[in-house]
C-alpha cells in the first residue's frame, strides 16, 4: 500500500470518527430538546396560575387557591419523604398524603374549570365557589395536621437522641478525671489540720 493510499485510510477514519461523534451529539441534543419542550410545556400552566393568581375577582381567588394547595401537598410530600429516609415508623401516613395528593389534583383541575369559567362569563356560581372553598381548606388543614404530626414525632427523636448523647458525653467525662492519689489526701488533710490546730509549746520550752 502506497502512502498516499495509507494517507486516504487515515482521512476516512478521521471523518468516520466525527460522523459518529456527530451522530452521537446529534441523538443528546434531540432528547435533551425533547426533554426540555416537555419541561417548558409542564411549567407554562403553573406559569399562568401564578399570573392569573395576581388579579382580583374570583377567578383570582380561585387560582390562588390553586397556588395555595399546590404548595401545601409539596411540603407535606417532602415532610412524608424525609420521614420514610430516616426510617421512622408512619404506618398508613403515605398512603394517606397519597389520597390528600389525589384529591388535591382534583380540585385544582376543579378551580381551574371554574377559574376558566368565571374570566369567560359575567356569571357568578357563589354556591360552587363557596364548596370549594370548603373543600380546598379541608384540604390545606389535613396537610398541615400530617406536618405537625410529622414535627413532634421528630422533636421526641431529637429529644431522645439529646438525652443519650449528653449521658454518654458525662460517662466520658467522668471517666477521663484521673482518680485522686490517697497520699496526696493524707497530705491536704494534715495541712488543714495543722491551719486550724497550730501546735502548741511543749515543756520546757522556753523563750530568750
Amino acid at each position: 500500500m502506497s502512502t498516499i493510499d495509507t494517507l486516504i485510510m487515515i482521512i476516512l477514519v478521521i471523518f468516520l470518527i466525527f460522523l459518529v461523534v456527530g451522530g452521537v451529539g446529534l441523538y443528546f441534543a434531540i432528547k435533551l430538546g425533547k426533554a426540555a419542550t416537555r419541561k417548558a410545556r409542564q411549567a407554562i400552566p403553573k406559569i399562568a396560575t401564578h399570573v392569573n393568581a395576581m388579579g382580583t375577582g374570583e377567578a383570582a381567588e380561585a387560582e390562588r387557591m390553586r397556588v395555595n394547595l399546590r404548595r401545601e401537598v409539596q411540603i407535606t410530600r417532602q415532610a412524608v419523604d424525609q420521614a420514610v429516609r430516616e426510617g421512622w415508623g408512619l404506618g398508613e401516613l403515605p398512603t394517606l398524603v397519597a389520597e390528600v395528593a389525589k384529591h388535591a389534583d382534583l380540585l385544582d383541575s376543579q378551580l381551574g374549570t371554574y377559574a376558566q369559567q368565571r374570566r369567560a362569563t359575567g356569571l357568578i356560581d357563589h354556591v360552587g365557589l363557596d364548596r370549594l372553598r370548603d373543600h380546598h381548606t379541608k384540604l390545606i388543614t389535613t396537610c398541615a395536621r400530617i406536618r405537625a404530626d410529622l414535627l413532634n414525632d421528630q422533636l421526641a427523636h431529637s429529644a431522645t437522641g439529646l438525652a443519650d448523647l449528653q449521658g454518654r458525653t458525662d460517662l466520658e467525662l467522668e471517666a477521663r478525671r484521673s482518680a485522686p492519689d490517697p497520699l496526696d489526701e493524707i497530705d491536704e488533710l494534715y495541712r488543714r489540720t495543722l491551719q486550724h490546730n497550730p501546735p502548741k509549746d511543749q515543756p520546757g520550752d522556753y523563750k530568750m
